[in-house]
């Protein structure tokens, strides 16, 4: 499977006709029609219903069509990244991180790079800390945000804070009026939300180990593959989840925020970077760190 046939793919399917198709892409209709054969029997399954008219996409097509546009789109904000560092000879950073860190203090740490350094360009490429490890590795990014202790030879780890948790509850749950802190063992019994179902080990694997820890028994545990799904399941009153307390800044209706009274229940933002790398951008965004988190009055790794 290559870019080219996933083009004359996304062309068929949104022509739904070959030789509009194939009038659009500047070809031939029979070398269109080999290359969607061809991805056909690549996949191992029919992605066009050819007896229908106009044209329509089986169940499978419909699936690789939503992904082929993602590729394609990616493939054309990559092309464009480039020409515009050949064009300005600008130097390029990445900046992997996990989702949870976009509602602490990371898009401050961003704003302050880009004004200290406007030359640099930023690729910013949302990925859970496992992938930010083989991203670091193969180059595809520079530094990387996280939450999972991960020791590897290659990668040097700094730990920036220990970030407080908090459990989002429905705003009709029983404990929901209460201002003060949470017990997690006032809790036994809730259905219990965790994300990211994959990979593992993740975030989901420290929840579950701190209520383990505190021998918490859910009614039952729900895995999701992220925190917005999560929080959309707390306010359906289908559970309980508990979250980083600066998610606590994603606002969300008939959802509300409580602190809990458990010592050790934390969880790491870890920075991460190859072994040696002793890049001043890296130096630099270290820097802005320490000195926002001096201003927050937050203890850096603590």
């Amino acid at each position: 499977m290559d870019s080219r046939q996933l083009r004359y793919f996304v062309a068929v399917a949104r022509e739904r006709n070959f030789t509009r198709a194939a009038e659009k892409l500047h070809i031939a209709q029979p070398p269109l029609s080999r290359a969607i054969q061809q991805l056909e029997d690549e996949v191992g399954v029919a992605l066009i219903d050819r007896a229908s008219r106009p044209l329509s996409l089986t169940d499978a097509g419909r699936l690789l069509f939503e992904q082929a546009v993602q590729v394609l789109d990616r493939m054309e904000e990559m092309q464009a990244m480039a020409a515009r560092l050949r064009q300005a000879d600008r130097k390029l950073l990445g900046i992997g991180f996990v989702a949870s860190t976009l509602y602490g203090y990371l898009p401050e740490v961003i704003r302050r790079y880009r004004a200290a350094r406007p030359q640099v360009e930023l690729s910013l490429l949302e990925m859970t800390t496992i992938e930010q490890i083989a991203a670091l590795k193969e180059g595809r990014i520079d530094v990387g945000f996280g939450r999972i202790p991960f020791n590897d030879p290659q990668i040097e780890r700094t730990l920036l804070r220990n970030e407080v948790l908090c459990v989002a509850l429905p705003l009709t749950h029983r404990l929901a009026s209460r201002t003060g802190l949470l017990k997690l063992a006032e809790l036994s019994g809730d259905a219990l939300v965790v994300y990211p179902r994959s990979p593992r080990p993740s975030f989901a694997d420290q929840v579950l180990a701190l209520v383990r820890e505190r021998e918490v028994k859910p009614q039952a545990v729900l895995e999701v593959r992220e925190l917005q799904t999560a929080l959309g399941l707390v306010a359906a009153e289908s559970g309980i989840c508990i979250v980083p307390a600066s998610v606590e800044r994603l606002r969300r209706d008939n959802v509300v925020y409580r602190r809990l009274d458990e010592p050790g229940a934390v969880s790491p933002i870890i920075m991460s970077a190859r072994k040696g790398d002793r890049s001043p951008e890296i130096g630099l965004i270290l820097r802005l760190v320490k000195e926002m988190y001096r201003k927050e009055g937050i203890a850096f790794g603590v």
